[in-house]
Protein backbone atom coordinates (compact mmCIF):
# COMPACT_ATOMS: atom_id res chain seq x y z
CA UNK A 1 0.00 0.00 0.00
CA UNK A 2 1.28 3.45 -0.91
CA UNK A 3 2.01 5.49 2.20
CA UNK A 4 0.66 8.94 2.96
CA UNK A 5 2.66 12.14 2.44
CA UNK A 6 2.26 15.25 4.60
CA UNK A 7 3.08 18.62 3.03
CA UNK A 8 4.39 21.61 4.99
CA UNK A 9 4.22 24.92 3.12
CA UNK A 10 6.11 27.75 4.77
CA UNK A 11 6.13 31.49 4.13
CA UNK A 12 4.85 33.51 1.19
CA UNK A 13 6.60 31.49 -1.51
CA UNK A 14 5.86 28.12 0.10
CA UNK A 15 2.18 28.86 0.42
CA UNK A 16 1.85 30.33 -3.07
CA UNK A 17 3.54 27.31 -4.63
CA UNK A 18 1.44 25.09 -2.38
CA UNK A 19 -1.73 26.73 -3.65
CA UNK A 20 -0.79 25.83 -7.25
CA UNK A 21 0.24 22.31 -6.22
CA UNK A 22 -3.08 21.56 -4.53
CA UNK A 23 -5.02 23.13 -7.39
CA UNK A 24 -3.20 20.81 -9.81
CA UNK A 25 -3.72 17.72 -7.67
CA UNK A 26 -7.40 18.54 -7.23
CA UNK A 27 -7.86 18.77 -11.01
CA UNK A 28 -5.98 15.52 -11.58
CA UNK A 29 -8.17 13.66 -9.09
CA UNK A 30 -11.52 15.19 -10.00
CA UNK A 31 -11.84 17.22 -6.81
CA UNK A 32 -13.44 20.67 -6.64
CA UNK A 33 -11.85 23.67 -4.94
CA UNK A 34 -14.20 23.12 -2.02
CA UNK A 35 -12.84 19.59 -1.54
CA UNK A 36 -15.94 17.81 -2.83
CA UNK A 37 -15.53 15.06 -5.40
CA UNK A 38 -16.71 16.08 -8.86
CA UNK A 39 -17.32 12.44 -9.73
CA UNK A 40 -20.48 10.48 -9.09
CA UNK A 41 -18.80 7.90 -6.93
CA UNK A 42 -19.23 6.84 -3.34
CA UNK A 43 -16.52 7.06 -0.68
CA UNK A 44 -16.10 3.28 -0.98
CA UNK A 45 -15.91 3.20 -4.79
CA UNK A 46 -12.84 1.60 -6.36
CA UNK A 47 -10.74 4.21 -8.16
CA UNK A 48 -7.82 3.82 -10.54
CA UNK A 49 -6.10 6.77 -8.93
CA UNK A 50 -4.97 7.03 -5.32
CA UNK A 51 -5.78 10.53 -4.00
CA UNK A 52 -5.65 9.49 -0.33
CA UNK A 53 -1.86 9.59 -0.48
CA UNK A 54 -2.18 13.37 -0.33
CA UNK A 55 -5.82 13.85 0.75
CA UNK A 56 -7.96 12.70 3.64
CA UNK A 57 -11.38 11.46 2.53
CA UNK A 58 -14.44 11.60 4.78
CA UNK A 59 -17.79 9.83 4.61
CA UNK A 60 -19.30 12.71 2.63
CA UNK A 61 -16.74 12.20 -0.15
CA UNK A 62 -14.96 15.42 0.77
CA UNK A 63 -11.20 15.49 0.31
CA UNK A 64 -8.94 17.54 2.59
CA UNK A 65 -5.24 18.06 1.83
CA UNK A 66 -2.76 16.47 4.19
CA UNK A 67 -1.14 19.88 4.48
CA UNK A 68 0.15 22.21 7.18
CA UNK A 69 0.31 25.92 6.33
CA UNK A 70 2.72 28.25 8.18
CA UNK A 71 3.28 31.98 7.82
CA UNK A 72 4.20 34.96 9.96
CA UNK A 73 1.72 37.33 8.34
CA UNK A 74 -1.79 36.54 7.12
CA UNK A 75 -2.20 37.99 3.61
CA UNK A 76 -1.26 34.93 1.52
CA UNK A 77 -3.04 32.54 3.88
CA UNK A 78 -6.19 34.67 3.63
CA UNK A 79 -5.95 34.67 -0.17
CA UNK A 80 -5.79 30.88 -0.10
CA UNK A 81 -8.79 30.70 2.22
CA UNK A 82 -10.78 32.90 -0.15
CA UNK A 83 -9.74 30.92 -3.24
CA UNK A 84 -10.35 27.51 -1.64
CA UNK A 85 -13.21 27.95 0.85
CA UNK A 86 -13.45 24.92 3.11
CA UNK A 87 -10.65 23.11 1.27
CA UNK A 88 -7.92 23.15 3.94
CA UNK A 89 -8.25 22.03 7.54
CA UNK A 90 -8.26 25.25 9.59
CA UNK A 91 -6.60 23.44 12.49
CA UNK A 92 -3.61 22.92 10.21
CA UNK A 93 -3.12 26.65 9.55
CA UNK A 94 -0.69 28.59 11.73
CA UNK A 95 -0.20 32.35 11.46
CA UNK A 96 1.79 34.35 13.99
CA UNK A 97 -0.49 36.24 16.35
CA UNK A 98 1.43 39.49 16.01
CA UNK A 99 1.26 39.39 12.16
CA UNK A 100 4.58 41.22 11.91
CA UNK A 101 6.38 38.89 9.52
CA UNK A 102 10.07 38.07 9.65
CA UNK A 103 11.40 41.23 8.04
CA UNK A 104 13.27 39.11 5.48
CA UNK A 105 15.59 37.98 8.27
CA UNK A 106 16.39 34.29 8.86
CA UNK A 107 16.96 34.61 12.61
CA UNK A 108 13.53 36.16 13.22
CA UNK A 109 11.76 33.34 11.40
CA UNK A 110 13.94 30.75 13.12
CA UNK A 111 13.19 32.12 16.60
CA UNK A 112 9.45 32.07 15.91
CA UNK A 113 9.86 28.36 15.23
CA UNK A 114 11.66 27.78 18.52
CA UNK A 115 9.00 29.68 20.48
CA UNK A 116 6.13 27.71 18.93
CA UNK A 117 7.70 24.29 18.57
CA UNK A 118 5.33 22.50 20.95
CA UNK A 119 2.33 23.75 18.97
CA UNK A 120 3.95 22.64 15.72
CA UNK A 121 4.59 19.16 17.10
CA UNK A 122 0.94 18.88 18.12
CA UNK A 123 -0.18 19.91 14.62
CA UNK A 124 2.15 17.40 12.96
CA UNK A 125 1.25 14.58 15.36
CA UNK A 126 -2.46 15.17 14.80
CA UNK A 127 -1.98 14.93 11.04
CA UNK A 128 0.11 11.76 11.36
CA UNK A 129 -2.64 10.22 13.52
CA UNK A 130 -4.99 10.59 10.54
CA UNK A 131 -2.81 8.30 8.39
CA UNK A 132 -2.63 4.52 8.12
CA UNK A 133 0.85 4.12 6.64
CA UNK A 134 2.62 7.46 6.98
CA UNK A 135 5.61 7.61 4.66
CA UNK A 136 7.15 11.04 4.14
CA UNK A 137 7.15 14.79 4.64
CA UNK A 138 7.63 17.33 1.89
CA UNK A 139 8.37 20.97 2.70
CA UNK A 140 7.86 23.85 0.25
CA UNK A 141 9.69 27.13 0.86
CA UNK A 142 11.99 29.85 -0.37
CA UNK A 143 15.54 29.95 0.95
CA UNK A 144 15.90 33.75 0.72
CA UNK A 145 13.00 35.31 2.66
CA UNK A 146 12.83 35.38 6.43
CA UNK A 147 9.92 32.99 6.98
CA UNK A 148 10.61 30.36 4.33
CA UNK A 149 14.28 30.29 5.26
CA UNK A 150 14.22 30.81 9.04
CA UNK A 151 10.97 29.15 10.08
CA UNK A 152 11.52 26.58 7.33
CA UNK A 153 14.96 25.76 8.79
CA UNK A 154 13.50 25.36 12.26
CA UNK A 155 10.80 23.03 10.97
CA UNK A 156 13.40 20.95 9.11
CA UNK A 157 15.35 20.53 12.35
CA UNK A 158 12.14 19.57 14.12
CA UNK A 159 11.27 16.93 11.52
CA UNK A 160 14.79 15.49 11.59
CA UNK A 161 14.90 15.34 15.39
CA UNK A 162 11.38 14.14 16.14
CA UNK A 163 10.51 12.07 13.08
CA UNK A 164 13.95 10.94 11.93
CA UNK A 165 12.78 7.58 10.58
CA UNK A 166 10.57 9.24 7.96
CA UNK A 167 11.71 10.61 4.62
CA UNK A 168 12.02 14.42 4.54
CA UNK A 169 12.10 16.07 1.12
CA UNK A 170 12.04 19.74 0.19
CA UNK A 171 11.12 21.89 -2.77
CA UNK A 172 13.45 24.84 -2.29
CA UNK A 173 13.30 28.03 -4.36
CA UNK A 174 16.51 30.09 -4.68
CA UNK A 175 16.46 33.84 -5.35
CA UNK A 176 16.99 35.62 -8.64
CA UNK A 177 19.91 37.95 -9.29
CA UNK A 178 17.56 40.95 -9.15
CA UNK A 179 16.31 40.37 -5.61
CA UNK A 180 16.15 43.48 -3.42
CA UNK A 181 16.65 41.56 -0.14
CA UNK A 182 20.16 42.62 0.88
CA UNK A 183 20.56 39.85 3.48
CA UNK A 184 19.43 37.02 1.20
CA UNK A 185 22.99 35.56 0.97
CA UNK A 186 22.92 35.16 4.76
CA UNK A 187 19.43 33.66 4.73
CA UNK A 188 20.34 31.27 1.94
CA UNK A 189 23.60 30.12 3.54
CA UNK A 190 21.95 29.39 6.90
CA UNK A 191 19.10 27.54 5.20
CA UNK A 192 21.45 25.49 3.03
CA UNK A 193 23.08 24.09 6.14
CA UNK A 194 19.68 22.76 7.29
CA UNK A 195 18.90 21.39 3.84
CA UNK A 196 22.21 19.51 3.94
CA UNK A 197 21.93 18.23 7.49
CA UNK A 198 18.19 17.76 7.99
CA UNK A 199 16.63 16.78 4.65
CA UNK A 200 16.99 13.54 2.73
CA UNK A 201 16.40 15.05 -0.72
CA UNK A 202 16.08 18.65 -1.89
CA UNK A 203 14.62 19.53 -5.28
CA UNK A 204 16.01 22.97 -6.12
CA UNK A 205 14.82 25.78 -8.38
CA UNK A 206 16.31 29.17 -9.11
CA UNK A 207 14.11 32.10 -10.00
CA UNK A 208 16.31 33.13 -12.93
CA UNK A 209 15.73 29.82 -14.69
CA UNK A 210 12.05 29.76 -13.73
CA UNK A 211 11.48 33.23 -15.20
CA UNK A 212 13.20 32.28 -18.46
CA UNK A 213 11.20 29.06 -18.81
CA UNK A 214 7.90 30.74 -17.96
CA UNK A 215 8.45 33.55 -20.47
CA UNK A 216 9.24 31.01 -23.18
CA UNK A 217 6.26 28.71 -22.69
CA UNK A 218 3.43 31.23 -22.19
CA UNK A 219 1.19 32.67 -24.88
CA UNK A 220 1.37 36.01 -23.07
CA UNK A 221 4.83 37.47 -22.49
CA UNK A 222 3.84 38.97 -19.12
CA UNK A 223 5.32 36.60 -16.55
CA UNK A 224 4.00 36.52 -12.99
CA UNK A 225 5.08 34.60 -9.91
CA UNK A 226 1.80 32.68 -10.11
CA UNK A 227 2.80 31.28 -13.48
CA UNK A 228 6.31 30.44 -12.29
CA UNK A 229 4.69 28.68 -9.36
CA UNK A 230 2.65 26.62 -11.83
CA UNK A 231 5.94 25.47 -13.34
CA UNK A 232 7.11 24.31 -9.90
CA UNK A 233 3.79 22.59 -9.22
CA UNK A 234 4.11 20.79 -12.57
CA UNK A 235 7.39 19.30 -11.35
CA UNK A 236 5.88 18.38 -7.99
CA UNK A 237 2.81 16.70 -9.46
CA UNK A 238 4.98 14.82 -11.97
CA UNK A 239 7.34 13.51 -9.29
CA UNK A 240 4.35 12.18 -7.36
CA UNK A 241 2.49 10.87 -10.44
CA UNK A 242 3.41 7.21 -10.03
CA UNK A 243 2.40 7.39 -6.36
CA UNK A 244 -1.03 8.87 -7.05
CA UNK A 245 -1.62 6.81 -10.20
CA UNK A 246 0.17 3.68 -9.00
CA UNK A 247 2.40 1.63 -11.24
CA UNK A 248 4.51 -1.41 -10.48
CA UNK A 249 7.68 0.71 -10.31
CA UNK A 250 8.45 3.75 -8.18
CA UNK A 251 5.17 3.67 -6.27
CA UNK A 252 6.55 5.51 -3.22
CA UNK A 253 8.68 8.57 -2.60
CA UNK A 254 11.47 6.52 -0.95
CA UNK A 255 11.67 4.26 -4.01
CA UNK A 256 12.12 7.30 -6.25
CA UNK A 257 14.65 9.23 -4.22
CA UNK A 258 16.72 6.22 -3.16
CA UNK A 259 17.63 5.60 -6.80
CA UNK A 260 19.19 9.03 -7.28
CA UNK A 261 20.72 9.86 -3.88
CA UNK A 262 23.90 7.78 -3.51
CA UNK A 263 25.26 9.43 -0.33
CA UNK A 264 23.59 11.48 2.43
CA UNK A 265 25.23 14.78 1.48
CA UNK A 266 24.73 14.59 -2.29
CA UNK A 267 20.97 14.90 -2.26
CA UNK A 268 20.42 18.11 -4.24
CA UNK A 269 18.30 17.36 -7.30
CA UNK A 270 17.93 19.55 -10.39
CA UNK A 271 14.59 19.27 -12.26
CA UNK A 272 13.97 19.74 -15.97
CA UNK A 273 10.60 19.53 -17.72
CA UNK A 274 9.20 19.63 -21.24
CA UNK A 275 6.69 19.96 -22.89
CA UNK A 276 4.26 22.06 -20.85
CA UNK A 277 0.84 20.87 -21.96
CA UNK A 278 -2.30 22.80 -21.04
CA UNK A 279 -3.35 20.29 -18.39
CA UNK A 280 -0.34 21.62 -16.43
CA UNK A 281 -0.10 25.25 -17.64
CA UNK A 282 -3.48 26.48 -18.97
CA UNK A 283 -1.89 29.55 -20.62
CA UNK A 284 0.89 27.58 -22.33
CA UNK A 285 1.60 28.18 -26.01
CA UNK A 286 0.24 25.81 -28.60
CA UNK A 287 2.51 22.81 -29.02
CA UNK A 288 3.51 20.54 -31.81
CA UNK A 289 3.20 16.90 -30.89
CA UNK A 290 6.59 15.47 -29.85
CA UNK A 291 7.73 11.87 -29.61
CA UNK A 292 9.17 10.28 -26.51
CA UNK A 293 12.53 10.35 -28.27
CA UNK A 294 12.34 14.12 -28.79
CA UNK A 295 11.27 14.75 -25.21
CA UNK A 296 14.07 12.67 -23.69
CA UNK A 297 16.70 14.57 -25.65
CA UNK A 298 15.09 17.96 -24.96
CA UNK A 299 15.14 17.28 -21.22
CA UNK A 300 18.93 17.53 -21.31
CA UNK A 301 18.85 20.94 -22.99
CA UNK A 302 20.11 23.49 -20.44
CA UNK A 303 17.22 25.80 -21.40
CA UNK A 304 14.79 23.33 -19.83
CA UNK A 305 16.70 23.05 -16.56
CA UNK A 306 15.23 24.85 -13.56
CA UNK A 307 18.70 25.63 -12.25
CA UNK A 308 20.94 27.89 -14.32
CA UNK A 309 24.05 26.00 -15.40
CA UNK A 310 27.61 27.23 -15.69
CA UNK A 311 29.41 27.03 -19.01
CA UNK A 312 30.95 23.68 -18.05
CA UNK A 313 29.15 20.50 -19.06
CA UNK A 314 27.63 18.90 -15.98
CA UNK A 315 28.56 15.44 -14.81
CA UNK A 316 25.54 13.29 -13.96
CA UNK A 317 25.57 10.96 -10.96
CA UNK A 318 22.05 9.56 -11.35
CA UNK A 319 18.85 10.54 -13.16
CA UNK A 320 15.19 9.74 -12.61
CA UNK A 321 12.88 10.35 -15.55
CA UNK A 322 9.10 10.24 -15.80
CA UNK A 323 7.37 10.29 -19.18
CA UNK A 324 3.63 10.90 -19.59
CA UNK A 325 1.28 10.87 -22.56
CA UNK A 326 1.24 8.72 -25.67
CA UNK A 327 4.72 7.24 -25.42
CA UNK A 328 6.08 4.56 -27.75
CA UNK A 329 8.46 2.01 -26.25
CA UNK A 330 10.79 2.20 -29.26
CA UNK A 331 11.12 5.97 -28.84
CA UNK A 332 12.15 5.53 -25.22
CA UNK A 333 14.79 2.99 -26.15
CA UNK A 334 16.22 5.21 -28.88
CA UNK A 335 16.19 8.25 -26.61
CA UNK A 336 18.02 6.50 -23.82
CA UNK A 337 20.70 5.11 -26.11
CA UNK A 338 21.20 8.55 -27.66
CA UNK A 339 21.45 10.09 -24.21
CA UNK A 340 24.19 7.64 -23.33
CA UNK A 341 26.32 9.09 -26.10
CA UNK A 342 25.58 12.73 -25.29
CA UNK A 343 25.60 12.91 -21.50
CA UNK A 344 28.64 12.64 -19.27
CA UNK A 345 28.07 10.39 -16.27
CA UNK A 346 30.36 9.98 -13.27
CA UNK A 347 32.74 7.10 -14.09
CA UNK A 348 31.49 4.97 -11.19
CA UNK A 349 27.73 5.53 -11.66
CA UNK A 350 27.09 2.96 -14.41
CA UNK A 351 25.33 5.67 -16.43
CA UNK A 352 22.22 5.36 -14.30
CA UNK A 353 19.08 6.68 -15.99
CA UNK A 354 15.95 5.37 -14.30
CA UNK A 355 12.89 5.70 -16.55
CA UNK A 356 9.31 5.51 -15.35
CA UNK A 357 6.12 5.73 -17.41
CA UNK A 358 3.42 7.80 -15.74
CA UNK A 359 -0.30 7.99 -16.30
CA UNK A 360 -2.25 11.06 -17.34
CA UNK A 361 -5.25 11.98 -15.25
CA UNK A 362 -8.60 10.79 -16.63
CA UNK A 363 -10.25 13.83 -14.97
CA UNK A 364 -8.06 16.63 -16.37
CA UNK A 365 -8.19 16.25 -20.13
CA UNK A 366 -7.34 19.14 -22.44
CA UNK A 367 -6.72 19.52 -26.16
CA UNK A 368 -3.11 18.38 -25.86
CA UNK A 369 -3.02 16.49 -22.58
CA UNK A 370 -2.17 13.26 -24.41
CA UNK A 371 0.99 14.83 -25.89
CA UNK A 372 4.22 13.44 -24.51
CA UNK A 373 5.75 15.39 -21.64
CA UNK A 374 8.70 14.48 -19.50
CA UNK A 375 10.50 15.21 -16.26
CA UNK A 376 14.03 14.47 -15.18
CA UNK A 377 15.40 14.79 -11.67
CA UNK A 378 19.17 14.91 -11.97
CA UNK A 379 21.75 14.42 -9.28
CA UNK A 380 24.46 16.36 -11.04
CA UNK A 381 27.47 18.59 -10.55
CA UNK A 382 25.39 21.34 -12.18
CA UNK A 383 24.04 22.14 -8.73
CA UNK A 384 27.48 23.48 -7.82
CA UNK A 385 26.74 26.56 -9.92
CA UNK A 386 23.94 27.42 -7.53
CA UNK A 387 25.94 26.57 -4.41
CA UNK A 388 29.04 28.48 -5.54
CA UNK A 389 26.98 31.55 -6.42
CA UNK A 390 25.52 31.48 -2.93
CA UNK A 391 28.98 31.20 -1.38
CA UNK A 392 30.36 34.07 -3.46
CA UNK A 393 27.46 36.35 -2.54
CA UNK A 394 27.81 35.38 1.11
CA UNK A 395 31.57 35.97 1.18
CA UNK A 396 31.17 39.41 -0.40
CA UNK A 397 29.00 40.78 2.40
CA UNK A 398 30.20 38.67 5.34
CA UNK A 399 33.86 39.56 4.85
CA UNK A 400 32.84 43.23 5.10
CA UNK A 401 30.64 42.61 8.11
CA UNK A 402 27.72 44.12 6.20
CA UNK A 403 24.16 43.92 7.57
CA UNK A 404 25.15 41.65 10.47
CA UNK A 405 23.27 43.90 12.89
CA UNK A 406 20.02 42.49 11.50
CA UNK A 407 20.92 39.11 13.03
CA UNK A 408 22.48 40.16 16.32
CA UNK A 409 19.33 39.54 18.38
CA UNK A 410 18.86 36.00 17.09
CA UNK A 411 19.25 33.24 19.65
CA UNK A 412 21.75 31.28 17.57
CA UNK A 413 24.00 34.37 17.38
CA UNK A 414 24.12 35.14 21.10
CA UNK A 415 27.76 34.06 21.27
CA UNK A 416 28.96 35.51 17.98
CA UNK A 417 28.92 34.65 14.29
CA UNK A 418 30.11 31.04 14.44
CA UNK A 419 26.82 29.85 12.94
CA UNK A 420 27.61 31.73 9.75
CA UNK A 421 31.15 30.35 9.58
CA UNK A 422 30.05 26.78 10.26
CA UNK A 423 27.27 27.00 7.67
CA UNK A 424 29.77 28.24 5.09
CA UNK A 425 32.04 25.27 5.85
CA UNK A 426 29.16 22.78 5.55
CA UNK A 427 28.14 24.14 2.15
CA UNK A 428 31.73 24.13 0.94
CA UNK A 429 32.05 20.48 1.93
CA UNK A 430 29.09 19.60 -0.31
CA UNK A 431 30.57 21.58 -3.20
CA UNK A 432 33.81 19.63 -2.73
CA UNK A 433 31.88 16.36 -2.55
CA UNK A 434 30.14 16.99 -5.88
CA UNK A 435 33.44 18.00 -7.47
CA UNK A 436 35.13 14.87 -6.16
CA UNK A 437 32.21 12.68 -7.25
CA UNK A 438 33.07 13.36 -10.89
CA UNK A 439 36.38 11.52 -10.49
CA UNK A 440 37.21 7.84 -11.06
CA UNK A 441 38.45 7.23 -7.54
CA UNK A 442 35.41 8.58 -5.73
CA UNK A 443 33.52 5.39 -5.01
CA UNK A 444 36.62 3.38 -4.10
CA UNK A 445 37.61 5.97 -1.53
CA UNK A 446 34.08 6.05 -0.11
CA UNK A 447 34.09 2.28 0.29
CA UNK A 448 37.44 2.39 2.03
CA UNK A 449 36.60 5.27 4.35
CA UNK A 450 33.04 4.43 5.31
CA UNK A 451 32.61 0.81 4.26
CA UNK A 452 29.50 1.99 2.41
CA UNK A 453 27.94 -0.18 -0.26
CA UNK A 454 26.35 1.75 -3.08
CA UNK A 455 24.39 -0.16 -5.70
CA UNK A 456 21.38 -0.01 -7.94
CA UNK A 457 17.88 -0.19 -6.55
CA UNK A 458 16.19 -3.46 -7.50
CA UNK A 459 13.56 -1.67 -9.56
CA UNK A 460 15.99 0.69 -11.24
CA UNK A 461 17.03 0.64 -14.85
CA UNK A 462 20.44 1.54 -16.24
CA UNK A 463 20.92 2.74 -19.77
CA UNK A 464 23.29 -0.19 -20.20
CA UNK A 465 20.49 -2.66 -19.45
CA UNK A 466 19.09 -4.79 -22.24
CA UNK A 467 15.54 -4.54 -20.89
CA UNK A 468 14.41 -0.94 -21.10
CA UNK A 469 10.98 -0.18 -19.73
Amino acid sequence: MTGEVITLQVGQCGNQVGREFWSQLAKEHGIGQDGLSLQEDSPTAVREDHPVTFFKQNDSNRYTPRALLFDLEPSIINDIRNSFPGFFNERNVWVSQDNLGAGNTWSIGYDYGTENQDQFINMIDREIDATENFEAFQLIHSVAGGTGSGLGSNLLELLADSYHKKLVTTYSVFPSDESEVVVQPYNTMLTLRRLIEDSDASVVFDNNALSNITARILRDSNVSYAQSNQVISTVMSSITNSIRFPSYMFSSLPSIFSTIVPTPDMHFLVPSFTSFTTDFIPEAKNLKRSTGYDVILDLFDANNSMVTHSADDPVYIAIYSLLQGSVEQSDITRGILKTQKRVQFAPWSKSSLHVNIGKKSPYNKTSNSDYVSGLILSNTTAVNSLLKKTCNSFDTIFNRGAFLHKFQNGRVFENGWDEFKESREVVQSVIDEYTYAAQDSYIDDILLEENMLVGNDDGAMDINDDNII
